[in-house]
């Protein structure tokens, strides 16, 4: 990612934070804040509003706008994907950034949630952009505060230890912190997607004039296999895993060349 990981190189780096939960989200402002001890260049560029399950969306059907809220702070009306887009053509176009950080999303971003995500989306924008990124979210609770400071812990050390890595250009890095006392907390671990097996269908009701409308039901009783994120994740890990932009499934062209070979 950097020349190497001296601390030196780290505060001059250029950084952009971005997310779907909004410029406004406390997220956001928390990993401001513990970003801040490390790099001195952080800029914002977030949506206006919540965008959550806006995926990997561009808005291609009205104008943008963005607004300035602070020397280094930004909204655009817009999502997850315009954001870093703009950001990097528009706002920072004099010096792209060196490292673009999404979160910290509110709730986790794992299996096939990782698809409808804008955490993930903004992460995913950056890579194709040719810039590293890393999507950060932190599993939450109803009963109790969001762990803030399971990320101020963890994120500081994942930095510092990939600041050093030489990046694939189509790869990024999606990161979950588990709802656990920071105590209990294993360590990092590099866990591969998972799947959920999704049965729940639409809700459905009525409006007050007889007309139907539906409620999309997310919230799963899952079931999921071991040594994958949302496995680690229960365990009480960090999970960390490498995402890879190229959707192609390679095997399967070999299939498809063979058998269209054959006629």
């Amino acid at each position: 990612m950097f020349r190497n990981s001296n601390l030196d190189v780290l505060k001059q780096a250029r950084i952009l934070l971005s997310n779907d939960d909004g410029a406004y989200a406390p997220g956001i402002h928390v990993l401001e804040e513990i970003l801040g001890r490390i790099f001195d260049d952080i800029w914002v560029v977030a949506p206006t509003f919540e965008q959550s399950g806006a995926g990997h969306s561009l808005t291609i059907t009205r104008p943008l706008r963005i607004k300035q809220l602070d020397t280094k702070r930004f909204a655009v009306d817009g999502t997850p994907t315009d954001c870093v887009l703009l950001a990097t053509c528009e706002v920072l176009k004099d010096k792209k950034p060196d490292l673009v950080i999404s979160g910290i999303n509110y709730g986790r971003n794992v299996a096939d949630h990782i698809t409808y995500s804008g955490t993930v989306a903004a992460a995913m924008e950056a890579t194709l952009l040719g810039i590293p990124s890393i999507a950060v979210s932190l599993e939450v609770s109803q009963s109790h505060k969001p762990r803030w400071e399971n990320v101020e812990t963890y994120l500081p050390q994942l930095i510092q230890k990939v600041a050093h890595l030489s990046w694939p250009p189509d790869v990024f890095l999606n990161v979950n912190f588990p709802d656990k006392e920071l105590e209990d907390i294993k360590g990092f671990k590099i866990a591969q997607q998972g799947r959920r097996h999704l049965s729940n269908p639409p809700i459905k009701r009525d409006d007050p004039f007889g007309v139907p409308y539906y409620w999309l039901d997310v919230v799963q009783h899952e079931t999921f296999a071991h040594n994958t994120d949302l496995d680690a994740l229960m365990e009480g890990w960090v999970t960390v895993t490498p995402l890879h932009v190229n959707l192609t499934h390679y095997p399967t062209i070999d299939r498809l060349t063979h058998l269209f070979n054959a006629f």
